[in-house]
């Protein structure tokens, strides 16, 4: 199936976006841009995820279900693929950032073809600032993490070892003024010590859905008083 791809200006991208110091020149799409009056919610984790962090991850996103929101991720083995299909599962709508360009002979990780397939197919968007055919490498991954802390009005942290990646993206979320939300690990997993780090640097914790939802300024008990008093 020959998939299309469009060419978006400055002008064309999502207005958070046109807001970050460094975006983009310009952004290809496949797929369709979700509204901007939706919430953006970033998710993003490590690529060696434990049973917790796929478990968490599950349930937090299934608890955002029926709520205006669009989940954004990388389209990377681990924390992001579980975000992508467990928004799927849900049915939110997703987009996914690789660090590729988005044509099939390219995309990375060639494992998730299928799943980025799924997340246009669904009504979500593939996004890269790449050319269509443009290979992953080992500077383009820093890069798309400044896009999806962008695009998004709050980061979600799933799991960061002391030296992940992942933190890149955290770094670049408080430098947007974007809320950084993480998920509390245990004091004796590798996996959780850039998590645990973040809290103690001032990152609001999630235990559950309600912590994103207020986070994002959703407030579905309110808007059901409002409902019932009519």
């Amino acid at each position: 199936m020959a998939r299309e791809f469009t060419r978006l200006t400055p002008e064309e991208f999502p207005e958070l976006l046109q807001e970050i110091p460094d975006s983009p020149k310009e952004l290809w799409l496949e797929g369709v841009l979700p509204s901007s009056e939706l919430k953006y919610l970033a998710v993003v984790g490590s690529r060696k995820l434990s049973g917790y962090g796929k478990e968490v991850c599950e349930f937090l996103v299934q608890g955002l279900a029926g709520h205006p929101i669009v989940i954004v991720s990388g389209l990377a083995i681990g924390i992001d693929t579980i975000a992508h299909q467990s928004a799927l599962s849900a049915g939110l709508t997703t987009i996914a950032i690789p660090g590729s360009g988005l044509d099939r002979s390219v995309l990375h990780p060639p494992s998730n073809i299928h799943l980025a397939d799924r997340i246009v197919d669904a009504g979500g968007a593939l996004i890269s600032e790449l050319p269509p055919q443009a290979p992953a490498g080992l500077h383009t991954f820093p890069r798309r993490n400044r896009i999806m802390a962008g695009l998004a009005h709050a980061v979600l942290i799933i799991e960061a070892g002391e030296h992940s990646g992942t933190l890149i993206t955290a770094r670049l979320a408080l430098d947007y003024n974007r809320e950084v939300l993480v998920v509390p690990g245990s004091i004796f997993t590798p996996s959780s010590k850039g998590t645990n780090a973040l809290l103690h640097q001032g990152a609001s914790a999630v235990t559950e859905s309600s912590d994103i939802l207020s986070a994002l300024g959703i407030h579905p008990d309110a808007d059901e008083a409002r409902t019932l008093n009519l």
